[in-house]
């Protein structure tokens, strides 16, 4: 199957809005379906149907330069291993340490093991080889998950503290998935722009 390059009319801030409307639109949806906890109360089940949930509409942005089965397969790959290995279900865990600097560091380390996997297995497994800078989408996963989840994290401890709900956790979480999408699709557009 040849697939097409992706030229926008609008450029990068069409291409990132919809990314980033198509991947908030992912986690909140998954919220239907996993309950946000700790992390080790998540399993490989919810790791699943939340990297499903992202992914699907992620494809449907993608679909006229990645194939969708690749891209979701290739999400669901890795946010399987991610659970597996043990660095929790990134993105729908929250760490249970309350003190801020073992949550930055613990952040950073969940952000690089994450980003790396995600970035590897869909720069391997989706991006077609016609793309002569995909081997960046690695590093672009690697840096939005190492700065994006202590970021949110952060975020959602001073709004635990603060409103006494773990409601502040979740909306940490949001502001992780939305730094996430905010580099990724930045970065995505122009890699396509490569082409």
């Amino acid at each position: 199957m040849q697939l097409l390059s992706v030229k926008t009319k609008s450029g990068t801030l069409n291409f990132t809005f919809k990314w980033v409307f198509a991947t908030l639109l992912g986690f909140s949806c998954s919220l239907l379906m996993i309950e946000i906890s700790e992390k080790p109360d998540m399993d490989i089940i919810e790791a699943l149907i939340g990297s499903l949930s992202i992914s699907l509409p992620q494809s449907y942005i993608l679909r006229k330069t990645i194939s969708p089965v690749s891209w979701v397969l290739s999400t669901l790959f890795c946010w399987l291993i991610i659970a597996v290995i043990g660095v929790g279900v990134l993105g729908w865990t929250v760490t249970i340490a309350d003190f801020l600097p073992t949550r930055i560091f613990a952040g950073i380390i969940a952000g690089g093991i994450g980003g790396l996997l995600i970035g590897i297995s869909q720069w391997w497994l989706a991006i077609p080889p016609s793309f002569p800078s995909a081997w960046k989408w690695v590093f672009v996963n690697i840096i939005s998950w190492i700065i994006a989840i202590p970021i949110g994290s952060t975020v959602g401890l001073f709004l635990h503290k603060i409103t006494n709900l773990f409601l502040g956790e979740v909306a940490g979480l949001a502001i992780t998935w939305l730094l996430v999408a905010i580099f990724t699709g930045i970065s995505a557009e122009r890699i396509m722009k490569d082409l």
